[in-house]
């Protein structure tokens, strides 16, 4: 048994050894009397900006639990309960080859760990490479333009996320995000993402932590294959017979789809194959970039410089009065920078990148606006110059015109680039004014291979610029210089999430083919490293409560 206490408050400059004081203070014994404490949640209360403080939850063991709680009537402090594992009831059905996973993200990497925990011997089929190999080809990428349409910031051990920040916030309540947690704490990750208020591991740490993970499948009996890709599926009966990775035939009646949200040849195919999905809205627009010390000095004001606290952040919401779309910060990466993210000849996005310090020049995030369903059959023409056999389409029953949409502004942002992978920028001022910028300002781009001074409205719709227009005047409200004339938008960000979802079952299983599992991101049941995790995890778990080892 344990005590759960609440709201143990520090000023910024007391020691954080002040925590075993001052939960023994609410407890009303001695330090000495605390056998253990452990902190489950650290969060930074910075509203007032002369006392920063930072609030703690905690949990202690001491003697006479059960007598100190009926003497100090505290609110903040609990019994924690007790937990019941219950029992997991494994199905009867004979599994007859091992199941395949395709996908090496977060969603596919948990879904292999937990069959291979379980002795399901998965076979993952990744069309990227390893993440060693992943980043010097990426590492070329931004050198050079040179593109690996395989393997890239989309595409490769790791997923997208690898690649990012390292987020691993997330808005689900699933007890199964602890069971992630733990796993990339003992796979690498700094203890501190158990319990601070906005975990992240930054792309070097996280890098290794997927090698690790890897490692543990492989060891556990599970089979991974790099640059395989998987091309069409065998299907007979409305079953899943097999599938056909680099053209050759690998039989399966069980499989985790958990291929990220930019496998837009995949989606291709599993409309061929009459796989049922539906439309999606996602949001597109731009990466923004300030100086890091501009967000540090509107989140800490005096304190902005204190060892104590890592480069702030923010996150910013509006709706615009008269189209009531959604304007919003979205990947915000403190002491960051923009990158070439991807992952199609001629189509440019960006995405932002930080390290685990965060301790770069630069804050960006995405700001994008929502679109939906209407804004896509709105363009349906526009694309018809870009995709030749456009018209073998029905208007109305076609689901994939998001990520036709997607195409369509990612190439317009290329040409903007320059043709050569360049990415297209606007100072703020000039975005503002709706002129071309034809020089820098006191920000410098971050984006590699390099940039071509442009107007943005030549690669998104006119209602996002008139959206991210408004949504910058009222961010400039909350964070005074976010408006400033030299920042930097850097173009374009697309990749918000998926622009389809592959309809399931409460089994998590396809209502069009037996045996195929959606799943994460690219799925359209995820939105973060965390919430894809989970998922995978989850279509594991569906897949043994079906299934039997032989």
């Amino acid at each position: 048994m344990s005590l759960r206490i609440s709201n143990i408050n520090i000023d910024i400059d007391e020691d954080i050894e002040t925590i075993n004081k001052k939960a023994a203070k609410k407890l009303r014994i001695s330090e000495k009397d605390i056998k253990s404490l452990k902190i489950l949640r650290e969060s930074i209360d910075a509203r007032r900006k002369d006392t920063i403080k930072f609030n703690y939850m905690v949990e202690v063991n001491c003697e006479n639990e059960d007598k100190l709680l009926k003497k100090i009537h505290d609110r903040d402090v609990i019994k924690e309960k007790e937990t019941v594992d219950e029992v997991f009831k494994f199905g009867n059905e004979k599994l007859k080859h091992r199941p395949v996973i395709v996908g090496m993200g977060p969603a596919g990497m948990f879904a292999a760990l937990t069959l291979a925990k379980n002795g399901y011997s998965p076979l993952v089929i990744e069309r990227g490479e390893k993440v060693e190999d992943r980043t010097k080809t990426i590492n070329t990428f931004w050198e050079g333009g040179k593109l690996n349409t395989e393997s890239n910031v989309q595409f490769g051990e790791g997923g997208a996320g690898t690649f990012s920040d390292g987020k691993l916030t997330t808005r689900i309540k699933d007890y199964r995000c602890s069971i992630v947690i733990d796993e990339f704490v003992k796979s690498g990750a700094p203890e501190e993402i158990a319990y601070v208020g906005k975990p992240h591991i930054g792309t070097d740490i996280l890098k290794k932590v997927v090698k690790n993970i890897r490692k543990k499948v492989i060891e556990l009996g599970g089979e991974i294959l790099f640059k395989s890709k998987l091309e069409d599926l065998i299907i007979k009966d409305d079953k899943l017979q097999a599938v056909v990775v680099n053209g050759e035939e690998i039989p399966c009646e069980c499989l985790i789809m958990a291929i990220g949200h930019s496998s837009r040849d995949t989606y291709e195919m599993l409309y061929r194959n009459q796989i049922f999905m539906e439309t999606k809205p996602f949001a597109i627009g731009v990466r923004i970039e300030h100086k890091q010390e501009l967000i540090n000095e509107n989140q800490y004001g005096k304190y902005k410089n204190h060892p104590r606290l890592k480069a702030a952040d923010y996150r910013l919401t509006y709706t615009t009065k008269e189209t009531k779309r959604g304007v919003y910060s979205f990947c915000m990466c403190p002491g960051g920078e923009v990158v070439a993210a991807a992952s199609e000849n001629e189509r440019l996005v960006t995405n932002g990148m930080s390290y685990f310090k965060r301790d770069k020049e630069n804050a960006n995030s995405a700001l994008v606006v929502s679109v939906n369903n209407e804004d896509f059959k709105k363009e349906i023409d526009l694309y018809k110059k870009y995709i030749p056999d456009l018209d073998r389409f029905g208007r109305d029953n076609y689901p994939l015109w998001g990520m036709e949409f997607q195409r369509y502004y990612e190439h317009l942002a290329y040409i903007a680039g320059g043709s050569n992978y360049c990415a297209p920028i606007q100072l703020v001022g000039d975005f503002m004014k709706d002129r071309k910028s034809t020089k820098l300002g006191s920000v410098t781009p971050t984006y590699k291979p390099g940039y071509n001074l442009s107007n943005l409205k030549e690669c998104l719709p006119n209602y996002v610029i008139d959206s991210l227009k408004e949504g910058i005047e009222n961010f400039d409200k909350k964070i005074t210089g976010f408006m400033d004339d030299n920042a930097i938008m850097t173009g374009i960000e697309t990749r918000t999430s998926a622009p389809v979802k592959i309809c399931r079952n409460k089994e998590l299983e396809s209502v069009s083919l037996k045996g195929l599992y959606p799943a994460g991101e690219g799925a359209g049941f995820a939105g973060g490293i965390i919430s894809a995790a989970v998922d995978g995890i989850k279509a594991a778990e569906s897949v043994m409560q079906k299934y039997k080892l032989d």
